[in-house]
């Protein structure tokens, strides 16, 4: 693991939590901590920032939910790529948040633990576990990235960002990356229907605020 991964780790989660009233101040913060990192895997970070820099933020709010909140191809909930809706998925939350305990942190309890931006910071607060749990979820965050890359805007170069920090190649394509997913999921998994179906192929800084 590189030196700059957990503020690599720390920027994206910043970045990729809705942008409220606080988010001006968040993406200067973010910007100016990645810009004096200087490291090349904030450069798709950086990436992002110039993007959206000057966006007013109800237009990026309204985007950020178009991208994130109205396809399930596209949901920042990573244990949905793996469990789907099933039954086996409550018991992955649970044992996601018994794992947070272990390491002494405790995440809000008004989100699912398997929300992108928590585990992100997990991962930057405790580096070694937190970079262990995004390489468990390394199938879900390929294809959330293949998803936005396929969607277009912005979103794509953060979850580039993050993918870049694990070790190996990105799959080389959706079907490998779904693969990679099925890799354990439950019989009854209806999750991960809309990929397969959709596809042809396949055939640490100051935490933001949530909305």
């Amino acid at each position: 693991m590189n030196a700059a991964t957990p503020a690599v780790h720390q920027a994206a989660a910043l970045l990729l939590g809705y942008p409220g009233p606080d988010w001006p101040a968040r993406h200067t913060l973010v910007r100016d901590c990645l810009t004096e990192l200087a490291a090349p895997a904030a450069t798709p970070l950086l990436r992002f920032c110039a993007a959206v820099d000057g966006v007013p933020v109800l237009d990026l709010a309204s985007a950020y939910v178009r991208t994130f909140d109205r396809s399930r191809r596209r949901t920042l909930h990573l244990t949905y790529y793996t469990d789907g809706d099933t039954r086996r998925r409550g018991s992955t939350l649970a044992a996601l948040k018994a794992h947070y305990r272990a390491h002494g942190w405790a995440p809000p309890e008004d989100e699912l633990p398997d929300h992108l931006p928590l585990m992100l910071e997990f991962a930057a607060r405790c580096p070694a576990p937190g970079h262990r749990l995004l390489r468990d979820h390394r199938a879900g965050l390929e294809l959330l990235r293949m998803a936005l890359t396929d969607h277009g805007g912005p979103y794509a170069d953060i979850l580039r960002a993050v993918c870049d920090t694990l070790p190996g190649p990105s799959p080389a394509d959706r079907a490998a990356a779904l693969a990679l997913a099925r890799g354990g999921p439950p019989t009854e998994t209806v999750g991960l229907a809309p990929f397969a179906a959709s596809d042809p192929a396949a055939t640490p800084l100051a935490r933001g605020n949530g909305r």
